[in-house]
């Protein structure tokens, strides 16, 4: 699942090229008609549904429209890869402990949207990335995998998520497989 430019699924994508990670991503749902995970998808081979959030009444019926595609194409694991929007317990119940999220922080600080941003407004020296089950609370599931990203007096937004963004491409794929393996999954 993803809605901007689709680098943390196109990480995946290699790590299952390349043998690292022993998986196959059989799909992506995107909910921005022509975003960049759209592109990369094309680019990659791998089918992608579209889903626009803005054509469903409530998260619900999107969450149900999720469930469906996810189970017509038969997905063991999904991974919110980038996926701005906030899930419904539906979804999570529909993939209990199979439900792992990307997130630009070190949790439990800064959850929910521009954590980035925030932990630039609060002066750490320490941010980072998680990767996590999925809860029904923001940001609050069981921690797969962090990594640490040193903040510098110098960064910006931009600079210190270009540094963040590396760091997840290299624990998504680990915590996917870390979430595969609690679940006994092949």
């Amino acid at each position: 699942m993803a809605s901007g430019s689709g680098s943390n699924f196109e990480a995946l994508v290699q790590a299952c090229q390349t043998g690292r990670l022993a998986a196959t991503v059989c799909q992506l749902v995107v909910n921005n008609p022509g975003c960049g995970a759209e592109q990369r998808a094309a680019r990659l081979g791998v089918p992608c549904t579209l889903h626009d959030h803005r054509l469903f009444p409530n998260r619900d019926a999107l969450d149900q429209a999720l469930i469906a595609s996810f189970q017509a194409a038969a997905v063991d694991l999904v991974v919110m890869a980038g996926w701005m929007r906030i899930v419904t317990q539906a979804l999570i119940d529909a993939y209990p402990q199979r439900l792992v999220n990307i997130h630009p922080s070190l949790l439990p600080s800064f959850r929910g949207a521009k954590a980035i941003e925030q932990a630039l407004a609060a002066g750490v020296q320490l941010s980072g990335c998680t990767a996590h089950l999925v809860s029904l609370e923001v940001d609050t599931g069981p921690i797969l995998v962090q990594a640490a990203v040193p903040v510098l007096s110098t960064d910006s937004p931009a600079s210190l998520a270009a540094r963040i963004h590396a760091q997840e491409h290299q624990i998504l794929p680990l915590a996917v497989q870390l979430a595969a393996e609690r679940l006994g999954l092949p």
